[in-house]
């Protein structure tokens, strides 16, 4: 089946999504189960990480993971297809977001608000061209602070959208400055329409804050099982208010005697929209 004719697309985050590197236990037949998904001719899968491609081949290499047949890599702001091992920059979506700042770079941005309180940035290599990342305090008055960053960025003409999430495993917050037309959510319905997909078969996987944008809109989505009480909560109420709710699938586990956890969560969610899945990895590590 070629993608015109509605090859499914899973979309999914890596850490503490697929990648068991949380406090909860995997099930020893997800990532197994995961693996024959995406061997299947009918399925494509995509990485939507806040890593960066050396990170994402790191990942790789260290959970046995599939290489993907693309990467959405720095927080919806690179986009990859690839192609027989070799790593093809989708320079079209990079031109089109970058029109938000203005012009400006990363470091230009971060003159504008290196003073406010609180703010960290982040090493060299978690930035990207259309990418500025900080580290917050986990109790950060992110309502302050961020109104603050949002009102210097308008007196300047920067259109930037700020996302916030909560790294549990370090105890630390964690800040992305990107480009206001750059999201996880529009890099994925970017590479829906410029591969030939649908949304209809697709489904988008995740379990923090900074997935939060991808989970709560118009593609079928799946938070797993091991995502926060408070991310839970945050993911069904934007659901709601977008007119989403149905778009939102929270696993619960006990799904072929699996947890929900990481790739479980994958799995069930996938099921949930698209039942026929599971005759592709069903006799897998039983």
């Amino acid at each position: 089946m070629s993608a015109r004719d509605g090859a499914i697309l899973i979309c999914t985050d890596l850490d503490r999504t697929l990648l068991p590197n949380g406090s909860q236990p995997e099930s020893t037949s997800a990532r197994p189960r995961f693996r024959a998904l995406a061997a299947h001719p009918e399925v494509r899968v995509a990485y939507v990480t806040g890593r960066h491609h050396a990170l994402v081949d790191q990942a790789i290499a260290e959970f046995k993971i599939p290489v993907p047949d693309y990467l959405i890599g720095d927080v919806g702001t690179s986009i990859y297809r690839v192609e027989d091992d070799t790593w093809l920059p989708q320079h079209d979506w990079q031109q089109q977001i970058a029109a938000s700042w203005g012009g400006r770079d990363g470091q230009t941005l971060h003159r504008m608000i290196a003073d406010i309180e609180g703010l960290l940035l982040q090493e060299p290599a978690k930035q990207g061209p259309c990418k500025l990342s900080y580290y917050t305090p986990e109790d950060w008055d992110r309502p302050t602070r961020l109104a603050e960053i949002e009102a210097r960025f308008v007196h300047e003409g920067v259109a930037a959208n700020l996302i916030w999430s909560l790294d549990e495993h370090a105890g630390t917050g964690l800040l992305d400055v990107l480009p206001a037309a750059a999201s996880k959510l529009t890099a994925v319905q970017w590479l829906v329409e410029h591969e030939g997909l649908t949304a209809e078969h697709t489904v988008c996987a995740g379990d923090s804050g900074n997935d939060l944008a991808m989970l709560t809109g118009p593609i079928n989505a799946v938070l797993v099982a091991n995502a926060t009480p408070d991310v839970r909560a945050d993911a069904a109420g934007l659901a709601e208010a977008a007119g989403y709710p149905d778009r939102l699938y929270q696993a619960k586990g006990d799904f072929y005697g699996m947890n929900g956890y990481y790739a479980a969560g994958i799995l069930e969610g996938v099921a949930h929209y698209l039942p026929e899945t599971c005759n592709i990895w069903e006799d897998v590590a039983r």
